[in-house]
């Protein structure tokens, strides 16, 4: 099915930031074995690289006395950016008063190294906030998901779709939502039971997954037996092509279902909205294009998909 929800990278990566290329030396030689590791040797330059990495950091080990800008007004930008304010940081610093200790908690920094290293210390330490985060990071995938049928469910897509949407606008490309509805799925349940009807989400979940074919392509549980398609930098008929193919792989489950009025097996019907590279419109309302388009899909049999075009929205 998808990829392992615990799939992580090989080493835990960690961001050391020091103006003092011979302690960059001395952590580098201390952790390379164990960790992924990047240097930056002023507070622009780390910015700089948690950009290129897509804020994708486990750890920053952070001096306090910088040029330009401090260790402190780094940590202050860090936890108030949304981006940034869940990775720990550690300050490593000759400051050892207990004064400037409290401080830097207070602002955000979640533990305290003082210069000269005590080696087995930096190593003890780092280990303990690594592991605390790689455990944040599982459960916070693991409430991204659906419990029964393994793909993302309805916060990852919120969080995903506001992603994407701001993406597109930015970039200019093209995006579609495809809102999913199994056809008569409440009678399947009172007839077949729940333990059926929970087998028939979990299998047309894998059909939905198995027809996507781009690493971009996204799919969620909406709620119930919708589900919920995101595609970007696609066109129309693309898109088109994809809702078809869709409608045919739960077909081709070949689910019995003889208590649908459109056939005797598991069928779909998809409402899609689509918005070219040069449209405007706001994101609820083209969930809510998507939205009417699957109304309009059931009205007009099920078992059929239905597409919305912001040109044809601005028509009307």
């Amino acid at each position: 099915m998808m990829n392992s929800i615990f799939f992580k990278k090989t080493k835990p990566t960690i961001l050391i930031v020091d103006d003092e290329a011979s302690n960059l030396m001395i952590l580098s030689d201390l952790l390379q074995a164990d960790y992924d590791l990047k240097v930056a040797k002023s507070a622009k330059k780390a910015f700089e690289i948690l950009k290129y990495q897509n804020y994708n950091m486990d750890l920053i080990l952070l001096d306090v006395l910088m040029p330009e800008m401090d260790g402190y007004e780094m940590c202050k930008i860090l936890k108030n950016d949304s981006n940034t304010n869940n990775i720990p940081i550690i300050f490593v610093t000759a400051k050892v008063n207990q004064e400037d200790e409290e401080f830097g908690l207070n602002i955000g920094a979640i533990d305290y190294i003082t210069k000269p290293y005590n080696q087995t210390i930096i190593k003890l330490r780092v280990r303990n906030q690594i592991d605390a985060k790689l455990k944040s990071d599982m459960l916070e995938e693991l409430s991204m998901y659906d419990g029964l049928t393994n793909i993302p469910n309805r916060r990852f897509f919120d969080e995903r779709f506001g992603q994407l949407y701001k993406e597109c606008a930015r970039d200019a490309i093209s995006l579609c939502v495809m809102m999913l509805d199994i056809d008569f799925f409440k009678p399947y349940n009172d007839n077949y039971g729940h333990g059926k009807g929970d087998d028939a989400l979990k299998k047309v979940a894998n059909a939905l997954f198995g027809s996507l074919r781009r690493p971009t392509d996204f799919v969620a549980r909406y709620g119930g037996e919708e589900f919920v398609v995101l595609l970007k930098d696609i066109s129309k008929e693309d898109t088109e092509f994809v809702a078809q193919s869709i409608i045919e792989a739960v077909r081709g489950l070949h689910v019995e279902h003889n208590y649908s009025s459109v056939e005797k097996i598991i069928t779909l019907s998809i409402g899609v909205a689509f918005k070219d590279k040069t449209e405007d419109v706001l994101k609820d309302d083209l969930l809510k294009m998507a939205d009417d388009a699957l109304y309009e899909a059931k009205e007009r049999g099920k078992n059929r998909y239905i597409l919305h075009t912001v040109r044809e929205k601005n028509e009307i």
